[in-house]
């Protein structure tokens, strides 16, 4: 068995294309896997600390902002994808894998599409409600199309959709820590009232800044602060923190690896939209106000929010709203109990357990 898993960029792909990985490696443990990522991107260091090889390829994603350092980079843009379909292909022709299976991100087209000019076998992994230009483009050689949201048919051919919802971190699913447990592990005070705010894998600008605009909300509301802030406005946060005298409220992060005890430990959580962050929140079952992120194609996000908003499983923020609206909530929610129970039983009812499981029978139905 052998199995190339492509994307990449951010957690959002990174994630799930690592559980896939492990799925697989439960069902066949001789299965050889290969990632193919992007050159300089997190997959790079993520991939290898999961325990599997991976190749990097030149390849960039278009720069949406008008400058001109971002124009330079967009006129780069054929040059890279040229020379990244030229590497894939080697890999492919030198790795001759039975199913090659994208996950999106900035590497997932080069290499699906010269799998698919090959011959190869291809499974996409879609994980928004709305399905990207990339995806679509791919979907047509695609053999098969792995979707977490209902009505996919309108971005890809009926017949090649299964519903398997997406795959998130084992830990997660499982969720087996305690709730005093998890805030001893943060340093908080068991029997207080806590709040996590996660920006993504990369953290969240308007997001951290609403927190540091109002670091004396949590002292004022006693509300404790879980807080991952991503690896550019980390050292900001922890001086904001120190000068404020926040710190028995506020515990700053970089990046949480246990977010089964982060989770765990929450009583609201703020976040961005993606999807992964929306399936695992599902999983969670607790409170959720989301502020989707405005600088992602076909503003996914938003409608990756709206789809729980629409069933009453979470409140949303629009990013330009949340330095002003988005602690005032947070508030409304915490001084709501039954609030909190009704939203949490609604987002509860929308996860998708067993999703990498359910990916890997679809391998396995293509390759025989």
């Amino acid at each position: 068995m052998k199995i190339i898993i492509s994307g990449g960029g951010s957690g959002g792909h990174i994630f799930p294309a690592v559980a896939i990985a492990n799925a697989v490696k439960a069902r066949w443990a001789d299965a050889d896997i290969l990632f193919v990522g992007a050159e300089g991107k997190m997959e790079m260091e993520k991939v290898p600390a999961a325990g599997y090889r991976i190749v990097g390829l030149p390849i960039a994603g278009l720069q949406r902002k008008l400058t001109l350092s971002n124009l330079a980079k967009n006129l780069q843009l054929p040059l890279k994808m040229m020379r990244s379909r030229k590497k894939v292909k080697a890999v492919l022709a030198d790795f001759r894998p039975d199913i090659v299976v994208g996950v999106g991100g900035f590497a997932s087209e080069p290499t699906l599409k010269a799998a698919s000019s090959l011959g190869y076998t291809t499974l996409l992994q879609e994980q928004n409600s709305y399905a990207g230009l990339t995806n679509k483009m791919l979907s047509r050689k695609a053999a098969r199309i792995c979707v977490a949201y209902e009505g996919m048919d309108r971005f890809f051919p009926r017949e090649k959709i299964v519903f398997t919802g997406n795959p998130v971190r084992a830990d997660i699913e499982q969720m087996a820590v305690g709730v005093e447990e998890s805030r001893l592990h943060f340093g908080l005070e068991p029997r207080g009232r806590v709040l996590l705010s996660v920006g993504g894998s990369l953290g969240a600008r308007s997001i951290n800044e609403m927190i540091i605009g109002h670091l004396h909300f949590f002292k004022e509301n006693d509300i404790q602060l879980i807080w991952q802030t991503g690896r550019w406005m980390y050292d900001e946060a922890v001086a904001a923190v120190e000068k404020s005298g926040a710190g028995h409220w506020v515990k700053v992060h970089q990046f949480i690896s246990r977010m089964d005890m982060a989770y765990t430990a929450a009583d609201v959580v703020v976040s961005r939209a993606g999807a992964i962050a929306i399936s695992e929140l599902c999983l969670v079952g607790k409170p959720v106000v989301l502020i989707p992120s405005p600088n992602v194609a076909e503003d996914h996000q938003t409608k990756n929010a709206l789809a729980l908003v629409d069933r009453g499983a979470a409140v949303m923020v629009r990013d330009a709203d949340c330095y002003a609206q988005g602690l005032p909530i947070v508030k409304d929610l915490f001084e709501s109990p039954q609030k909190q129970r009704q939203m949490g039983e609604a987002i509860a009812k929308m996860a998708v357990r067993g999703a990498a499981g359910k990916i890997v029978d679809e391998i396995e139905k293509l390759i025989g």
